[in-house]
């Protein structure tokens, strides 16, 4: 069930991470009110989530839902630049994110 957390907790995070950019500086209140009840369910899971998996795995694979998500909204959404580099970059994120999962301890 962690991971299940884990997981929601980490999409909550591209969740608040698109609504703060759309927020402009928490200027527009209704993506700030989004961003902000978006970033409470994403910590109180990631909290559940830590319960039973290790800080480091449970952080980082988090952090690197979040980044790769906003990443792939940027991209998709607000028409941010795919480069090859950026691409690859990406995928090493992936790569780790996958690597944590498999060598986890809990």
């Amino acid at each position: 069930m962690a991971w299940i957390y884990l997981t929601v907790a980490g999409l909550f995070e591209i969740v608040w991470a698109y609504a703060m950019k759309l927020s402009e500086g928490f200027t527009k209140p209704v993506p700030t009110t989004v961003t902000l009840v978006a970033m409470l369910i994403s910590f109180g899971l990631l909290a559940v989530a830590m319960r039973s998996l290790p800080l480091g795995t449970a952080y980082a694979i988090w952090t690197g839902i979040g980044a790769l998500g906003a990443f792939v909204v940027g991209i998709f959404v607000l028409g941010e630049g795919a480069t090859p580099l950026r691409l690859i970059s990406a995928g090493l994120i992936l790569a780790g994110i996958i690597g944590l999962k498999f060598s986890a301890d809990g």
